[in-house]
């Protein structure tokens, strides 16, 4: 005995549920979708109507590199996988780095491949940390130690061991004997 397309449309919902989180107004319009799909095809089949080629039908939403960085999760533009962040790890299963990713589909160096909502967590908890303020005491302790150096240009100050003491001393201070 054969299934009802209500059947076949059902299970792949079902199967489509336990795989991702759906509201119930999203379960209902994917049935209707998979069940209106899979009665067309059932007519296509039995000749009564023609399909369209795939090439002449219109995605409703084509994933752009603009909408693939949504709030809660980033689409994948290779594969399509939605998660919170792209890896590294993901990436390479696709070949590519993030840099050539971000190359590949237009993005700037600087857009991070995270949800919004995960990049916005972060930057929070970095401020709450008070990773802003520190930053800034590096950058300008870092320029006025350039500054310093180019006052007083002697080859005991200049040359390559003076740079690697003046960065252990950066790193670890004063010795304590």
């Amino acid at each position: 005995m054969s299934k009802k397309l209500i059947e076949i449309a059902s299970e792949i919902i079902q199967t489509q549920v336990s795989l991702t989180a759906m509201t119930a107004t999203e379960i209902t319009e994917s049935l209707r979708q998979v069940f209106t799909t899979l009665n067309e095809l059932q007519k296509a089949e039995a000749g009564e109507i023609e399909l369209p080629e795939m090439d002449k039908m219109a995605p409703a939403e084509a994933l752009t590199p603009e909408n693939s960085i949504q709030n809660d999760k980033v689409i994948c533009l290779e594969c399509g996988a939605e998660m919170k962040q792209l890896t590294k790890l993901h990436l390479v299963s696709h070949g590519m780095t993030a840099k050539e990713y971000k190359k590949k589909y237009g993005f700037t160096m600087r857009t991070p491949l995270a949800a919004k909502s995960l990049t916005k967590a972060r930057s929070k908890a970095a401020k709450k940390r008070g990773l802003p303020e520190n930053l800034q005491k590096y950058i300008a302790e870092k320029q006025q130690g350039k500054a310093e150096e180019k006052e007083s240009p002697t080859p005991e100050t200049t040359g390559p061991a003076a740079k690697r003491a003046k960065e252990v001393k950066r790193l670890f201070g004063p010795k304590k004997m």
